[in-house]
């Protein structure tokens, strides 16, 4: 089969590889799309250390189903499928409290680390563990289905919560951001105030209708939540972004016992307010990747409650990857969301 391989820090070739094959308790998927996900075009360079080359990267990704490998009945050939990224082990206390994301063994497909390997679907097939595949309802396609990845991330983020209704503030508008910020939206929350610090991104946000948008280079994000809420502060906020700055925006823009959601975290540390979190009996959550919110996110996007496609600025042929991956890294206006289709 075709793949496109990284072969060496920040150099791709597309090139014949060996073909995977179902083992027990797995199945074989033609990829039909696969997505480039931010991690991927950050750790093409090695500055992540989870993408040791060589490497077939990818994992967003959505096909159909070419063989299945011994103990697998729930799946046939031909069905129409999408895939977690996270490979649990389902046996240690985590998985069996149902938290597979904190996995003690858990593998990411795509990466490549000090503990593990384990290829991706930047080709034309790949092998993966029954257990994390997942059937797409009729309405969806392909190239919606490799969003439901950080769908689900965003799905997960929002499930960390306890408020239920409100106002809440979405700290950067990239991909996860501005799906939380539909998530949100498709539970009837009163008022949605979306940050970032590019133009472009805000009026993406515009266009999925989200109306409270702060160009948070040119206002501070706290004054401007404070003054919408009436100077009593957002019930939720969650930061998309993981700086300092969009931290110290998060809690700053909350009410008293208000909800904080730290996903991004471009900034291993940073520092924080506090005594305001403390004072003002603040709530801060940690949520990582997602653990097992396929079903759901393929649901609101089957009934049209978010819309993916929105998200996606080019679909390309796999072979042409090395290309955009590059276009992504060197950060080319208008891209965001590229999707490969081999």
């Amino acid at each position: 089969m075709k793949a496109l391989v990284l072969e060496e820090y920040k150099k791709f070739t597309f090139k014949e590889v060996e073909l995977p094959q179902a083992g027990p308790e797995e199945v074989l998927i033609e990829v039909k799309a696969c997505a480039v996900c931010g991690s991927d075009v950050h750790g093409m360079d090695g500055s992540t250390k989870r993408r040791i080359p060589p490497l077939i990267m990818g994992h967003e990704a959505a096909g159909v189903i070419a063989d299945v490998g011994e103990g697998v009945h729930n799946f046939k050939k031909g069905d129409r499928v999408t895939l977690d990224s996270t490979i649990y082990c389902g046996e240690c206390s985590y998985c069996e409290r149902g938290e597979i994301n904190l996995c003690d063994n858990r593998k990411v497909i795509g990466v490549s680390c000090a503990e593990y390997r384990r290829d991706g679907a930047f080709a034309e097939y790949i092998a993966a563990p029954a257990r994390v595949v997942y059937r797409l309802p009729d309405k969806v396609t392909f190239k919606q289905a490799v969003m439901v990845e950080p769908l689900s991330v965003a799905y997960h983020a929002v499930e960390r919560t306890r408020i239920a209704n409100g106002a809440a503030v979405v700290i950067g508008c990239g991909n996860i951001g501005l799906l939380i910020a539909q998530i949100l939206a498709a539970r009837g929350f009163e008022k949605i105030i979306v940050t970032d610090v590019a133009e472009e991104k805000l009026e993406l946000a515009r266009k999925l209708g989200f109306k409270n948008c702060v160009d948070a280079g040119r206002e501070n994000v706290s004054d401007f939540v404070l003054k919408a809420t009436g100077g009593k502060g957002a019930d939720l906020s969650f930061d998309a972004v993981g700086t300092e700055l969009s931290v110290a925006s998060a809690v700053g823009s909350l009410r008293k016992g208000g909800e904080c959601v730290l996903v991004g975290n471009i900034t291993p540390f940073v520092t924080v307010h506090l005594q305001e979190i403390v004072m003002k009996q603040l709530s801060v959550f940690g949520s990582c990747a997602s653990s097992g919110e396929y079903p759901q996110s393929l649901e609101l996007i089957a009934e049209g409650k978010v819309d993916v496609e929105a998200l996606i600025s080019r679909s390309v042929p796999l072979a042409e990857g090395g290309e955009w991956i590059r276009k992504l890294y060197d950060k080319e206006p208008g891209l965001s969301k590229v999707v490969l289709i081999p």
